[in-house]
């Protein structure tokens, strides 16, 4: 059983890093902090297509990480 969760907690952080490497930068200097800013706050931006897949498989794996990182250490 332990060696099934820790298999899959190497699959996920793998997964995990490249979701996150693959977003795209959210800061855009300080032009875009003083124009974009409030657009973003207020949500008149949103993420449309790959953005969205990635922000949500993004969501997802790090779930799966930390059930699987707590799961391997009460297997210890």
């Amino acid at each position: 059983m332990q060696l099934f969760l820790m298999i899959a907690l190497i699959i996920v952080s793998v997964l995990l890093v490249t979701s996150i490497l693959l977003q795209p930068g959210r800061s855009s200097g300080l032009a875009g902090a003083i124009s974009g800013g409030a657009e973003q706050l207020l949500g008149k931006q949103k993420a449309r297509g790959l953005d969205a897949v990635l922000h949500r498989s993004t969501i997802v794996l790090a779930v799966l990480f930390f059930v699987l990182t707590g799961l391997n250490a009460f297997y210890l």
